[in-house]
């Protein structure tokens, strides 16, 4: 029997079922690998709004208990920890590392306590359940948009890769899922993939450094244009930052489509990317919360539930609704 479904016993229990549900509380210790950009701050506000929302309608009253580890395991690893200590009902966290976060998912597992890993999956321990977004479905749809957008052009493409972290397993998920779609389509050739570690520095000099080695390269592929701005200076750098339709153009396709990537679409030098749904992934990470609170079954395949991004092109971007990352939302 778990904290939030004690109930008591025999005739308070019949007079309970005749009364109105009081709303239980449900503490969630909410584990952030770090807080560096607009997407896990959206991510915190869907999350805590769709809690409200949710929560009401479950009878369940969220309260939350939320720590950030400015990118450092072993800083997360004792943030958990010390959740664990307070005895928080459930654990949602986003690992920074993907093999790391299993010892911390065994430890809530020895003390009992609910683990939910949200965007980032575990390497090593299988938790409660995880709730992201597909991002080898993110790779694979921007990829096939992408070769068919050269083909159509006539354009023979030669890509720079920009990698995320390779301890992240959705860079992982990305970069494989563009390998299996471009290796093979007689349409792309990737010169060079360059690791980042989402790290805007290497982003720039990553990209700086692939154009001196491979100056005929037409097109990039970005793990995530979070550090767009970084990729754009170095591009500028070299003279080739360009809408589409001028001869200096690259090619760009990319992954998140986050604000500034919304606008440099609109204007031109973002041909296509696949958007990270931050509300859809919160709105079900709060779904599956209700299901464990409650003692049900997380009713997606082996407890992994996915929630799937968007196309976006420079044709459509103005019109696909409830995209959080729109300037003007």
């Amino acid at each position: 029997m778990n904290r939030l479904t004690g109930m008591l016993l025999g005739g308070a229990c019949l007079m309970a079922a005749a009364l109105p549900a009081k709303a239980e509380d449900y503490t969630v210790g909410l584990s952030w690998n770090a807080m560096d950009n607009q997407l896990p701050v959206k991510w915190q506000e869907y999350l805590q709004s769709e809690g409200v929302k949710q929560g009401e309608a479950a009878g369940i009253t969220f309260k939350w208990v939320i720590n950030v580890a400015d990118a450092d395991p072993a800083r997360q690893a004792a943030n958990i920890e010390d959740l664990i200590n307070q005895g928080v009902d459930m654990i949602i966290a986003r690992a920074e590392d993907a093999a790391a976060i299993g010892a911390s998912i065994r430890a809530a597992q020895q003390a009992d306590i609910p683990f939910i890993t949200f965007d980032r999956e575990s390497a090593t321990t299988k938790p409660t359940a995880h709730v992201g977004g597909d991002s080898y479905d993110q790779g694979k749809t921007t990829a096939e948009a992408f070769v068919q957008l050269l083909k159509d052009n006539n354009v023979q493409g030669k890509c720079i890769e920009l990698q995320g972290s390779l301890t992240d397993i959705n860079a992982v998920n990305r970069s494989k899922a563009w390998h299996e779609v471009t290796d093979n389509s007689g349409v792309v050739t990737t010169l060079v993939s360059v690791p980042t570690e989402w790290n805007p520095d290497l982003f720039r000099s990553g990209t700086v450094n692939a154009l001196r080695a491979n100056p005929d390269a037409n097109c990039m592929f970005l793990a995530s244009d979070f550090a767009l701005s970084a990729v754009q200076s170095a591009l500028e750098g070299a003279d080739k930052w360009a809408p589409r339709g001028d001869p200096k153009h690259v090619w760009i396709a990319t992954q998140d489509v986050f604000p500034e990537a919304v606008t440099a679409m609109q204007q031109g030098y973002i041909d296509v990317g696949t958007t990270y749904d931050a509300f859809s992934q919160a709105q079900e990470a709060i779904r599956v919360a209700i299901l464990i609170a409650k003692g049900e079954e997380v009713d997606c395949p082996d407890a992994v539930c996915l929630a799937k991004g968007r196309l976006a092109t420079q044709e459509n971007i103005d019109t696909l609704e409830n995209l959080w990352s729109r300037p003007a939302q």
